[in-house]
């Protein structure tokens, strides 16, 4: 039988403009416009749908065509679509431009319909066992703070682990209120600093900082540096894959915890299911989509080959 994971969090519009030159600033740049679903916890649930999991995702969708989208991509990837929809609100979307090489130039987040979902919707029949019936729970920080706690909270009575994507600095402050409830944060050193205060000369002292705040568990990214990882006492270091050509680097950071939620369900050791996450965002930043549609664990294995193994730091 498959192992059940509950996803809240984003479920949205991705428009990604792709400047085709030299990026020059404050001036028209010429470019491609491409159009996907999209949204932290969204990415995460295709991604650990394609890796054998038995995947749900509850979010608030607009009753739009994009939200109609969503709920197609959900279908193709075979995750279980549970949303809230408001007939009357449009889907959230995020804008993103990005230079010729893949890397972010800038973004705008329209998220305003995140605030819809209320700490009062968890108290639904449908959403009370989606909790009872699952095996581990993934959120983002795209949902309110109260709703954030309020998930964690639950899932801590209940017994069940909790991950949870930071998104961007502005939103990870959403997760310093229930931070000592959550197993596994992942995160960028920018969401690190913001929700510890703190940048350490030495990445190594990651885990301690952001243990001071009362995180038991994480992953801090750090583009193609070293990432950080921690759990049980456990710290390793993950160097990325080395690769040529990067089709764009969006979502890469959901496929990463995918792949290490994957390993740590499988049981497999921290250095170990790393190791698998930075597989699996090696194969996505290769894909022109923030969900490489070849996912597989298969394909991760494969892809193993690409990647060096982790550093155990203590």
């Amino acid at each position: 039988m498959k192992r059940k994971i509950l996803v809240l969090g984003g479920a949205h519009i991705d428009r990604r403009g792709r400047i085709s030159g030299d990026t020059v600033p404050g001036a028209s740049n010429p470019g491609s416009w491409f159009e996907e679903p999209g949204g932290g916890g969204f990415n995460a649930a295709r991604n650990l749908a394609r890796l054998g999991f038995d995947v749900t995702m509850i979010s608030p969708r607009g009753g739009d065509p994009i939200g109609e989208m969503v709920g197609e991509a959900a279908d193709f990837a075979g995750v279980h679509d549970r949303p809230f929809i408001f007939l009357d609100r449009k889907t959230p979307s995020y804008t993103a431009i990005i230079e010729n090489d893949g890397n972010l130039v800038i973004a705008l987040a329209d998220m305003d319909l995140y605030r819809m979902f209320v700490p009062r919707r968890l108290s639904i029949r449908a959403v009370r066992d989606a909790f009872a019936a699952t095996d581990f729970i993934l959120i983002d920080a795209n949902l309110p703070a109260e709703t954030l706690a309020s998930i964690v909270e639950r899932a801590k009575a209940l017994g069940k682990p909790v991950g949870a994507i930071a998104i961007s600095p502005a939103k990870a402050l959403k997760l310093k209120p229930c931070i000592e409830g959550i197993d596994y944060l992942f995160l960028n050193e920018a969401e690190a600093a913001a929700l510890s205060g703190e940048r350490p000369n030495d990445p190594a002292h990651w885990p301690s900082l952001l243990g001071d705040i009362g995180l038991r568990g994480g992953v801090v990214t750090r583009g193609q540096r070293e990432l950080i990882a921690f759990a049980d006492r456990h710290v390793v270091a993950q160097q990325p894959a080395n690769l040529e050509d990067v089709a764009d680097v969006t979502g890469a950071g959901d496929s990463l915890a995918a792949g290490v939620i994957s390993g740590l369900m499988r049981g497999i050791s921290l250095a170990d299911a790393i190791r698998e996450g930075a597989a699996a965002a090696a194969l996505t930043v290769q894909s022109p989509h923030a969900v490489n549609e070849n996912l597989s664990p298969d394909l991760v294995r494969e892809t193993l080959s690409l990647v060096p193994p982790a550093r155990i730091l203590h």
